[in-house]
C-alpha cells in the first residue's frame, strides 16, 4: 500500500527540482517555464504538484536566500495551481496560453499583498506600476512558451503518469 504514496513523494521531489533547474537554465528567456510546468504538472499529477511547489520554493529560499519576495513564493504559485484545478477539463493549448499569459500579467499585481502590508499602498501600487513591463514580457513569454510546449509536455507527462 505504500507504493503510491511512495511514487507521489518522488515524483514531488523530482517535478520541484526540475522546476529550480529550468527556471535557472532558461532565465535568459522572455516568460519563464514555471508557470507551463506548474500548470502541466498540476493536469497530470495534481496529487505531487502542490508538493513539488513546496519542494520548489525551499529550493529558492535555500539559493536565494530570504527576503520580501519569499513571501510571495509562499502563495503565488499554489494560487496558480487552485486556477487550473479549477479549469483542469480544458484541453486547448491555445486556451491554456491564454491562461499562461494572464498569470504572467497578473504576477505583479498578485504579488503585492506583500507590500502593502509591509510598506503600505503608494509603496504597493508603486512596486506594481514599475513592475508592468517585466509582466508584459512575462506575459508574452508565458504565452509562447505554453503554446509551444503544451501538447508534447502533457502527452509526455500523460505517457509517464500512465506507467506509473
Amino acid at each position: 500500500m505504500r507504493r503510491p504514496a511512495t511514487r507521489t513523494t518522488v515524483m514531488a521531489g523530482l517535478m520541484g527540482a526540475l522546476l529550480l533547474v529550468l527556471k535557472e537554465t532558461l532565465a535568459v528567456l522572455p516568460g519563464e517555464p514555471v508557470t507551463p510546468l506548474i500548470l502541466l504538472y498540476t493536469l497530470e499529477f495534481p496529487a505531487a504538484t502542490p508538493w513539488a511547489i513546496g519542494v520548489f520554493v525551499v529550493l529558492q529560499f535555500v539559493l536565494y536566500g530570504f527576503g520580501l519576495w519569499s513571501w510571495m513564493y509562499l502563495y503565488i504559485w499554489f494560487l496558480l495551481f487552485f486556477l487550473v484545478r479549477g479549469l483542469r477539463k480544458m484541453d486547448s493549448a491555445v486556451g491554456w496560453a491564454v491562461v499562461s499569459a494572464a498569470y504572467g500579467l497578473a504576477f505583479g499585481a498578485l504579488c503585492t499583498p506583500v507590500y502593502l502590508v509591509t510598506m503600505g499602498p503608494l509603496a504597493a501600487f508603486t512596486w506594481w506600476v514599475a513592475g508592468l513591463p517585466t509582466d508584459l514580457i512575462h506575459c508574452a513569454g508565458n504565452f509562447v512558451i505554453t503554446l509551444v510546449v503544451y501538447r508534447p509536455l502533457r502527452r509526455a507527462l500523460h505517457a509517464i503518469r500512465v506507467r506509473l
